[in-house]
């Protein structure tokens, strides 16, 4: 009988989780920035076929708003109170 062997871990599936891992962190980011300004987007998430790729280049969805939403996000990044992306 065969010795039960592991493969040694691929390096691309650890940039893969990494870059899904990133892409979470910032959805959660932008999710608390925006509740702190009185903003939420419902829709907002890590697009789903992010996670189907075999190289992902995770895509956020920001979805969508309504007009109410959407003015108080252009007056958010108006004036300033959005900084420089870290």
């Amino acid at each position: 009988m065969a010795a039960n062997m592991s493969k040694p871990p691929n390096p691309r599936t650890r940039h893969s989780v990494n870059c899904i891992e990133e892409a979470e962190e910032a959805v959660n980011r932008l999710r608390e920035v925006l509740q702190q300004l009185g903003i939420t987007l419902p829709s907002l998430r890590v697009e789903v076929a992010s996670y189907t790729r075999d190289i992902p280049c995770p895509l956020i969805e920001l979805g969508r708003c309504n007009v109410d939403t959407a003015r108080a996000i252009a007056a958010a990044v108006l004036s300033g109170k959005g900084g420089a992306a870290q």
